[in-house]
């Protein structure tokens, strides 16, 4: 696999270069625009008064005209797309110098009552969300999100295959994401399905036919026109008769024109997205059968959304007032515009929805890949089927700085109980966090920081942060208890990890040693495995009386009158605690 770091600086001077000389062209091709509109005026001016002259060089002119904005148009999108994926590969070498600040933190996401992401930091500052998603449609964040809540622990060695291929295209992903993030989007999808899904036709159905015929007529009166056979005011007669026709439907007509215009710009991006998918080499099982859901033997998906992209853009054309009136008067354009709308509606709105849900997964899982290959030292679990829940060393947690970051082995059986002592700051709580993360990137199918791993896939529920809207003791408790409510309700219906940190703090210690005892005992007792971390050392002789339990600890030292941790999981209980050093260290006491 690529180096990361040096892919991203290659592809900044890659893509600079090309830059560079796209901006040429977009230079040259102003200049010969500007060209061809001096000499189309021009001929009008020389022509004057030779009809047939004049009506040459604005038909020369006009076609010329087009398409060098045609190709200006394509120059300037190409542009566009070159200095987003520089901007693209810029943003992760700030990542990488640990600036995340213009990522998406996903705060909006924080969910107190979800069973383990408030706890983990999965959302808001700071979090793994903001630190791994690079999603650029609504649809596919939400996606993600959906992914890293869900706490399915099926088909992982799929997953894993999945992420491991889409790592492995970087330039895809990058391509993918450059493409989507050109287009600001007005509408959201669920709102455009809504739409097709309940959109009722207005259009009679002789104007599948009645357009042609008024341009073909329109075509004859234009040639009778030039050999002038007609007058100028027979012709006129005939382009108001056009407009009355439009006219009979007006209202209607501006009324799709006002829906379909906002969701323009999102068939305009999503064929793009589609073909991306349609033509990428995917070798895994997992991405090559959401391939196939937009690609089927008679059409692709890509092909069907960019014919309704162009419906729309040539709606849109009669925002030009001199081409709109003339094209209506002698096309029926908007109408024409209108009925092809209304079919394509018609035979594609069912498809609609499992199209646009590709488009999500292929977003959501470009985030994947990228924190893959952003991390090459990762390992993917192994996923095992024996007694053992977690095999691990060297486990650390991904968003620490590695110079600093100190990693830990564990090894823990099914059905078998942690109870973790420690001093303050000594690292339980952060210890916690990362076996959580570690069994969520699992189940996702993501890589994670290990030398090693052994795991036999499990749900993860926690209670390490309770929420409390109210300030009193009693509300913080009962608002506690619920949590651990629910963890006993859900180990009722399925096998989970449990993590508990400092459980029962809103009672007095007696209480709470002896809660903390009896609810240890009732999660042995229905074969849950996992950790709790305490303060509590009485809490530790639970082992006497239990053999699915054991102790373990993380210390502090006291080094010439300095505090020491070396963060490092040990078996055992902690006889070290800190705060009456620290209360005299700080002058409190």
């Amino acid at each position: 696999m690529k180096k990361p770091l040096e892919f991203y600086r290659n592809q900044i001077t890659i893509q600079t270069k090309k830059l560079k000389n796209t901006k040429k062209q977009l230079a040259l091709s102003s200049t010969i625009r500007l060209v061809i509109f001096v000499l189309m005026v021009a001929g009008v001016f020389f022509g004057y008064p030779n009809t047939q002259l004049i009506m040459i060089s604005l038909g020369v002119g006009i076609v010329a005209f087009i398409v060098m904005v045609t190709r200006h148009s394509n120059l300037t999108y190409i542009k566009n797309k070159l200095e987003k994926l520089i901007q693209i590969n810029q943003l992760e070498l700030d990542v990488f110098e640990g600036d995340v600040s213009k990522l998406d933190s996903g705060k909006e996401f924080i969910d107190a009552s979800h069973p383990y992401s408030h706890d983990i930091d999965l959302f808001g500052e700071q979090s793994f969300f903001q630190y791994a998603n690079r999603t650029t449609t609504f649809a596919g964040k939400k996606e993600l999100v959906n992914i890293l809540n869900a706490n399915e622990i099926d088909h992982i060695n799929k997953k894993q295959e999945a992420i491991k291929n889409i790592a492995e295209l970087p330039e895809w992903r990058q391509e993918f994401s450059a493409i989507a993030s050109l287009t600001d989007i007005k509408v959201s999808i669920s709102v455009i399905q809504k739409w097709l899904q309940n959109y009722s036709p207005f259009v009679p159905k002789i104007m599948k036919i009645l357009p042609y015929v008024i341009s073909g007529i329109s075509m004859v009166m234009l040639i009778l026109l030039f050999a002038e056979i007609i007058t100028f005011n027979n012709f006129l007669i005939w382009f108001f008769i056009g407009l009355g026709i439009t006219g009979t439907q007006l209202k209607k007509i501006n009324k799709l024109y006002s829906n379909s215009n906002q969701i323009k710009d999102t068939f305009e991006q999503y064929y793009k997205l589609v073909d991306k998918i349609e033509t990428a080499n995917f070798k895994s099982t997992l991405l090559q059968e959401k391939q196939q859901l937009v690609i089927s033997e008679t059409e692709k998906a890509s092909q069907t959304l960019k014919q309704f992209a162009g419906i729309l853009n040539a709606f849109d054309q009669r925002n030009n007032m001199l081409f709109g009136v003339l094209a209506n008067g002698l096309l029926l354009w908007d109408i024409r515009q209108c009925y092809r709308i209304e079919q394509w509606i018609k035979v594609n709105n069912t498809k609609i929805v499992q199209w646009f849900e590709v488009i999500a997964f292929f977003d959501a899982y470009n985030s994947l890949g990228n924190f893959t290959f952003n991390h090459p030292s990762y390992i993917y679990p192994k996923i095992v089927s024996d007694n053992i829940t977690i095999k691990a060393t060297g486990l650390g947690h991904p968003m620490l700085n590695t110079d600093k970051r100190v990693d830990n082995d564990i090894i823990i059986d099914n059905e078998q109980f942690f109870i973790i002592t420690g001093a303050n700051m000594a690292g339980k709580s952060t210890f916690l966090r990362t076996v959580a993360l570690q069994i969520v990137m699992s189940n996702i199918g993501l890589p994670i920081c290990a030398a090693s791993c052994e795991y036999r896939p499990i749900k993860l529920i926690s209670s390490m942060r309770t929420a409390d809207s109210l300030s009193d003791d009693a509300s913080y408790f009962f608002s506690e208890l619920t949590q651990l409510k629910k963890i006993v309700t859900a180990l009722e219906n399925d096998t989970y990890f449990i993590i508990l940190d400092e459980i029962l703090k809103g009672t007095n210690s007696k209480d709470k040693a002896t809660g903390s005892r009896k609810f240890v005992e009732k999660l042995v007792a229905a074969k849950a495995t996992g950790i709790i971390a305490t303060h509590d050392l009485s809490l530790c002789e639970i082992t006497s009386t239990l053999s699915q339990v054991e102790n373990r600890f993380f210390d502090a030292q006291i080094v010439n009158d300095e505090l020491y941790f070396d963060y490092k999981f040990k078996d055992g209980i902690c006889q070290n605690m800190n705060a009456s050093f620290l209360l005299e260290k700080m002058g409190i006491v």
